[in-house]
């Protein structure tokens, strides 16, 4: 880890030798980076993180998320977006991805919900971005909160953030929390789900900056956690898991004149997973390193231009194989800008070159359109190409790897119409609709090898097709101290496979819903917060048949008490799945039935 400290340093130092000439507010300003690569994109959504214990319950908001949830805080948590799988999401932390090149996915426990200021879904760069929330100040150059939640299941999860104001220019956070959870919820005809505990801490320290032109951030984070994997209802096993996360990382943004603006990101990341089985004891670690810029000139009022490169590389030395992997990145953007039109063209290149193998790259054109219409009235639209290089299981896993596969293959369009209005200043109107259509090829699908009918590989067989339309209104009402509002989403998805001579072709493909219905209501009044949440999908299949449709409804209710001073205390409790639905977001994997769960937060 010294080169990734070596990296952290240089950054903070190129952050630190910026003048300061004017002062600034409290509250340090921040620069959210939600596309990839610095391009912009017009067709992303925000989700709220206000009154949520975990990064699932925060990510069901939105019904074009698949979230695979293998159930309980211990289980793995996933999430794909319009059907192209969670290998082909990706995801970020403060805008620098996160790498798994082992697997390619993600576990979304490992991310600190109480920590997170917004999560930006990035439908265009299909990707979801999670950052860091903020330090705000008042008179004190001192803040933070102390939290602590138990729930159902003998779950806790205590935690606490500290903020320093080191001066009107530099802010420093620091957090750590835990879950500890013994899991043993029960399913189908009374039995108990058991070897589902969790044992994990998470921590980190947060580092923010203004310079003259801009800001900086640098992030230190570990996530160290003991959990039971307990498999399928129909394979029950007692093998457990063991994690090792840690990441440095350092992000820049600096305007130097009213031409030239740098976005510079910097990180190194250890990821250690030991896993104990019956079959035998496996070991991976994974080391990281990324250096991602983007340079952008804005050359008249109406043309903006950028250039951005990337450098990527991994290494992976397990029990199994040992690989390793250079990958680069770069492209071309330009942005128009008339009256009512907004145009964002970008051309893509990516490349992986992995050691003592064959390289695979690709080159990937985009376009981004937006035409407001009127005042609250805009339509949009956006084409991309995005590749998905394969992961080193799939190419090297002994006994399973191919190393002849290619990178999946995508084609994403979208069409949609944006209106927002005010109305006598307490109403306020949203409405969206958005039609979508995925094409997958080359789609790396297991299957019977011809030697041998018992022995699996990975190929390039599998074909997607997934089409669809998001539609989405909500209002909110101000009087005085009440606060009302009501949300709804749908989302009809047919995410089907078109691989020929399939015995699924033309079958919706396993775990995706064809209709997905979230209901969110609130009613806000001196402090109370009541906010009940009803979530269905339909129309799912796990590969051998039709799955069981299912909805849960939970509400949650919090208070909130001002005390001395600005500090705070508030009250929250929820009932999960209050109707107990016995549901599997993955098959043979039971998500809990009705659950709940309180916490007490106390702000200063």
């Amino acid at each position: 880890m010294s080169n990734t400290i070596l990296i952290a340093a240089g950054l903070l130092s190129l952050g630190l030798s910026e003048g300061f000439e004017q002062p600034v507010a409290d509250t340090l300003h921040s620069v959210t980076v939600t596309a990839d690569k610095g391009l912009v994109v017009s067709r992303k959504d925000t989700l709220s993180v206000s009154n949520s214990f975990s990064i699932s319950d925060v990510l069901q908001q939105s019904p074009g998320l698949h979230i695979g949830d293998n159930g309980g805080y211990a289980g793995l948590k996933t999430v794909s977006l319009r059907g192209l799988g969670s290998a082909h999401t990706s995801v970020y932390i403060d805008g620098v991805r996160v790498g798994n090149v082992q697997s390619g996915q993600n576990d979304l426990g490992m991310i600190d919900a109480g920590n997170v200021g917004k999560v930006i879904l990035d439908y265009a760069q299909n990707s979801i971005s999670f950052n860091t929330a903020r330090p705000v100040f008042g008179e004190s150059p001192v803040a933070g909160n102390v939290r602590f939640s138990a729930g159902s299941f003998g779950t806790y999860i205590p935690s606490a953030r500290m903020d320093f104001r080191l001066s009107d220019y530099i802010s420093l956070s620091a957090n750590a929390s835990g879950v500890f959870s013994r899991g043993d919820f029960s399913y189908a005809d009374g039995q108990i789900r058991m070897n589902n505990d969790i044992r994990q801490v998470k921590s980190g320290l947060d580092l923010f900056g203004l310079t003259d032109g801009g800001d900086w951030h640098l992030k230190a984070y570990f996530n160290w956690a003991e959990r039971g994997t307990p498999g399928s209802v129909s394979w029950p096993s007692d093998d457990r898991q063991r994690d090792r996360n840690a990441f440095i990382q350092g992000r820049m943004t600096n305007r130097f004149s009213h031409i030239y603006t740098l976005n510079l990101s910097l990180k190194g990341a250890y990821d250690d997973i030991f896993y104990t089985s019956s079959y035998g004891d496996s070991h991976y670690g994974q080391t990281e390193i990324q250096i991602n810029s983007s340079h952008s000139f804005q050359l008249k009022r109406w043309w903006k231009f950028s250039v951005a490169a990337d450098v990527h590389w991994d290494g992976l030395v397990s029990d199994n194989y040992d690989a390793r992997r250079l990958s680069t990145f770069a492209a071309l953007a330009s942005s128009f800008v008339a009256e009512r039109f907004v145009a964002n063209v970008a051309l893509e290149y990516c490349g992986a070159f992995d050691a003592g193998a064959s390289s695979r790259n690709a080159v990937s054109p985009s376009i981004d359109l937006k035409y407001a219409l009127f005042r609250g009235l805009d339509i949009t639209a956006f084409a991309r190409r995005a590749y998905r290089v394969p992961v080193f299981n799939e190419l090297y896993y002994v006994g399973y790897g191919n190393p002849e596969l290619k990178p999946e293959d995508a084609l994403m369009t979208d069409l949609g119409v944006d209106f927002n209005k005010k109305i006598s200043g307490r109403w306020t109107l949203k409405a969206r609709i958005d039609g979508f259509c995925n094409w997958l090829t080359d789609k790396i699908t297991s299957a019977p090898t011809e030697e041998d009918p018992n022995i699996w590989r990975p190929y390039n067989i599998g074909n997607v097709l997934s089409c669809g339309a998001d539609v989405i209104a909500g209002v909110t009402y101000k009087q005085g101290d009440w606060n009302w509002r009501g949300d709804f989403q749908y989302t009809f998805q047919s995410a089907t496979d078109r691989t020929p001579d399939s015995n699924n072709f033309g079958l919706q493909i396993p775990y995706h819903a064809r209709n997905i219905a979230v209901v969110s209501l609130g009613v806000c009044w001196k402090g109370w917060d009541l906010a009940p949440r009803w979530h269905w999908r339909g129309g799912r299949t796990d590969g051998a048949g039709s799955l069981p449709d299912w909805n849960t409804l939970d509400i949650g209710l919090s208070k909130a008490f001002s005390l001395r001073g600005q500090s705070e205390l508030v009250l929250n409790v929820a009932a999960r799945n209050v109707a107990d639905c016995r549901y599997e977001t993955v098959s043979g994997y039971p998500m809990p039935g009705r659950n709940f769960i309180g916490g007490v937060v106390y702000k200063f």
